[in-house]
């Protein structure tokens, strides 16, 4: 974050003339209830030791920074506020180079100014072109389609979460025999999100009973939440209607097996050799842990979880969770929405040293283009 821990200040932020990262100034708690202003030549200087770092990977210097920069300053001048710079732990010596990276405190800030000023246009496909060949596809084949897309237009790696289907409102469902024991379900929100199961049977149930019973459900639960159907049933089965009728029993019990939320999230994950690419994670070991992590799927899915309720882009560094196989990367999320208000999120996962101000649109408009798509269905 902005401040060292045990610091009480909290950051002040004015506008100062034109929106974006050189839009406003910054005051940085020092400790002992100090609070010092990182000015606009500081604040540029440090901007520019980003977005050289983000290209090249590799420490800047000052000559580097003076070629770059607009701020008119000598490279003895810029070397003192550098100085300062790492003094208030923005940028780092690494052993081996004369020159400085940017630490995870300074891409906090960052980012955190970029979000602070808006997303800025998206350097990412058409959304319009894009929606177009979303249409007609399902909704498994439209996020998958969507990480893809991600992917590609970042060069990292592309993830879609699709809305959990306790949260959709249920459209249909439907039964078939697969043996005297097991019965196959398929459940069908609103938005598209198809759900299979196997569940157990007691058996001797003819498929024109199973068919029997998914017209009573679709007749009694259609329209409601998966929630609501939850609880609807729960209220059938202690009806009488429900105790004399084997076919409403029969209906209600199955319906009840069905609906228990025993899924993990659906997660949707393209490119992932894209990030392996990234100098960041040359090393083997650190490579091997990374692709652990992206074949779990559930550990990204809860990741992403503290971001579920989040309005807006949120960006997420490995560092700031309990889960060292993601260090040193960052996720960058947003939510979209059903029609029935069931949520997704779709995100791109990289190297903290990424050109954010490309990819927060992009990942900010997609979610958009996606909530549109499903609310129209």
């Amino acid at each position: 974050m902005l401040f060292p821990a045990g610091t009480q200040q909290k950051r002040l932020l004015t506008p100062q003339g034109r929106a974006g990262i050189t839009g406003f100034r910054f005051f940085v708690a020092e400790g002992r209830g100090v609070l010092r202003v990182l000015n606009e030549r500081n604040r540029k200087i440090l901007e520019t030791i980003i977005e050289i770092h983000t290209e090249s990977a590799e420490p800047v210097g000052s000559q580097a920074i003076s070629r770059r920069s607009q701020i008119g300053l000598s490279p003895a001048s810029i070397r003192n506020v550098m100085a300062e710079l790492e003094e208030l732990g923005y940028i780092s010596s690494p052993h081996t180079s004369a020159g400085r990276i940017p630490t995870e405190k300074a891409f906090r800030f960052y980012v955190e100014t970029l979000l602070q000023a808006g997303e800025g246009p998206s350097q990412g496909p058409d959304s319009e072109e894009e929606g177009s060949r979303l249409r007609g596809l399902s909704l498994e084949e439209a996020l998958r389609r969507v990480s893809r897309t991600l992917s590609d237009s970042s060069r990292y790696t592309g993830l879609v979460v699709a809305p959990r289907f306790a949260s959709a409102i249920f459209r249909r469902i439907e039964f078939v025999s697969l043996a005297p024991d097991r019965i196959l379900v398929v459940l069908v929100s609103e938005s598209g999100i198809v759900q299979q199961k196997i569940i157990p049977s007691a058996g001797g149930v003819s498929q024109a009973e199973l068919e029997q019973a998914a017209n009573y459900l679709n007749r009694t639960l259609s329209g409601l939440s998966v929630i609501e159907a939850q609880a609807r049933i729960l209220r059938e089965m202690a009806e009488e209607k429900a105790l004399y009728d084997a076919m409403v029993r029969r209906a209600l019990s199955l319906s009840r097996e069905a609906l228990k939320d025993d899924r993990d999230d659906q997660v949707f994950i393209e490119g992932t050799s894209h990030i392996l690419d990234q100098p960041e994670f040359a090393d083997i070991e650190r490579m091997r842990r990374l692709l652990h992590a992206f074949e779990q799927k559930s550990l990204l899915a809860a990741l992403l979880e503290r971001s579920r309720q989040a309005e807006g882009v949120q960006i997420v560094f490995g560092s700031e969770t309990e889960h060292s196989e993601v260090q040193g990367c960052s996720f960058i999320t947003a939510n979209y929405s059903t029609r029935g208000g069931a949520r997704g999120t779709v995100g791109i996962v990289g190297p903290v040293r990424m050109p954010y101000t490309q990819v927060i649109p992009l990942v900010g408009q997609t979610a958009r283009l996606i909530s549109r798509l499903l609310e129209s269905k």
